[in-house]
């Protein structure tokens, strides 16, 4: 799907943006940007869209995404529903590439810049200390002024360059130059469809209309922007949704099929290995131990 590109505001006297959003849900929009982004959400669940990835996220998660890759942190109702005084929150830090000027790139000290750059074009989800680490110095970040800005951004360029406790989001590479605008619109209206009726059957009838187009084009066309059919995008969104349910332990999983929009087991059993590689049960005692 084609995404909005997004300026990120960075006031004159800044070389790089830092802020801590504490709000209603971290937006609807599909987007992305050519700054890096470092992404740390504190409070706030639900599912991850980072181009060609579909997953969970929740609080602790700290993601570097690289130049144009599109992306879109959707929070869960049902968390609202269960925490009805909460709101999301989340420490984000957006720089362009050569923020603090094209030489440091240059520099022999600097060799792993390029190489961090290029890593982050298919996201990082970082774990472990480095993650620890970031964290803190986020924070420091957040409070620091002139050159010590500069210091601190140095010191997670740093950590992000040298740290092997990643894995990567994205299969391939999926960075954007700026779209068509009634594109992006379709294409939204079509997302933000799927992902508020993904319990219930959905027809290509019904998804064609939200494009006024025929089920003949809809399906060439959403093939065409996606690099996947509508229902296998559908099931990957069910079967992100059916994740969450199953680490949260609270339902059997024959209630999480249906919860999820599958309409029988054995579908949601084939489907869910299909995207996973393991079977409901494994993934609930891989993340639940």
């Amino acid at each position: 799907m084609k995404p909005h590109f997004h300026k990120v505001p960075v006031t004159l006297q800044s070389s790089f943006s830092i802020r801590h959003d504490i709000k209603a849900d971290f937006g609807h929009v599909w987007h992305y940007h050519p700054e890096l982004e470092l992404h740390y959400t504190v409070k706030g669940e639900g599912v991850r869209f980072v181009g060609d990835n579909i997953s969970n996220f929740g609080p602790g998660e700290m993601v570097l995404l690289g130049e144009n890759l599109p992306h879109i942190w959707r929070c869960k109702d049902a968390y609202f529903q269960d925490h009805p005084d909460e709101q999301i929150e989340a420490k984000i830090i957006h720089f362009l590439p050569d923020c603090l000027g094209k030489y440091l790139l240059s520099l022999p000290e600097a060799y792993l810049l390029p190489k961090l750059y290029e890593k982050a074009r298919s996201g990082m989800l970082i774990f472990g200390n480095a993650r620890q680490e970031l964290a803190s110095l986020m924070d420091r970040a957040l409070a620091a002024v002139n050159l010590e800005r500069v210091v601190v951004l140095l010191n997670i360029l740093q950590i992000l360059s040298e740290t092997d406790e990643y894995s990567t989001i994205v299969t391939g590479k999926h960075t954007f130059s700026p779209s068509n605008d009634s594109d992006n619109a379709r294409i939204n209206r079509i997302y933000n469809y799927t992902l508020s009726n993904y319990k219930k059957d959905i027809s290509l009838d019904e998804v064609a209309s939200l494009s006024n187009l025929s089920v003949t084009s809809f399906c060439r066309y959403f093939k065409a922007m996606t690099r996947k059919t509508y229902y296998d995008f559908l099931i990957e969104i069910r079967v992100s949704h059916s994740c969450r349910l199953l680490i949260e332990n609270k339902l059997p999983t024959e209630m999480v099929c249906f919860e999820c929009g599958f309409n029988n087991v054995s579908n949601f059993y084939r489907h869910f290995k299909k995207v996973t590689g393991m079977t409901p049960l494994e993934y609930k005692r891989k993340y639940l131990n």
